[in-house]
């Protein structure tokens, strides 16, 4: 994932793919989720849906960028039992965002900052680093979150 340095930004080159499914295993889900990500989606989700007949279906969306398309369509044609794709052009208004360490009593661990305007208005710590962190030290992942979040807001952020 590229990050740009605080400075927000206007993608008007992007596309969401959707694909009704009824028919497909859902226990398929996170590794066709894993495999468009892996191959340059920007995002990736799932929605439970009421299909013809009253069928119960997942919609699957995918937001690419239009230059990733051909990519994402081989992989959702391979891996799902989709015979057809839907595309809408979509513009994304992306936040400025910045990656920073803060020193928590495990180590550092990466928080997530965006910013609006030069302001920063959130930030998250970095799931799979709190994840490691919390089964390394054996200590439960609300608190590693919880320490995370006091650390970065008691640092005030570091721009």
């Amino acid at each position: 994932m590229e990050f740009n340095h605080g400075q927000e930004h206007v993608d008007d080159g992007m596309v969401i793919v959707q694909a009704n499914l009824d028919d497909m295993n859902p226990e398929h889900v996170p590794y066709v989720t894993d495999r468009l990500l892996e191959a340059g989606a920007n995002d990736v989700y799932w929605i439970p849906i009421i299909m013809k007949k009253g069928r119960p279906g997942l919609m699957l969306n995918v937001l690419v960028e239009e230059e990733r398309l051909g990519q994402m369509e081989a992989i959702v044609f391979a891996e799902t039992s989709t015979l057809g794709l839907r595309y809408m052009r979509a513009s994304c208004h992306r936040l400025g965002r910045v990656m920073e360490k803060v020193e928590t009593p495990w180590g550092p661990i990466t928080v997530k900052a965006g910013y609006y305007q030069g302001r920063r208005v959130q930030f998250a710590p970095e799931f799979r680093e709190c994840e490691q962190t919390a089964r390394r030290h054996g200590v439960p992942l609300k608190e590693v979150y919880e320490e995370v979040r006091r650390a970065y807001s008691a640092e005030g952020g570091r721009r």
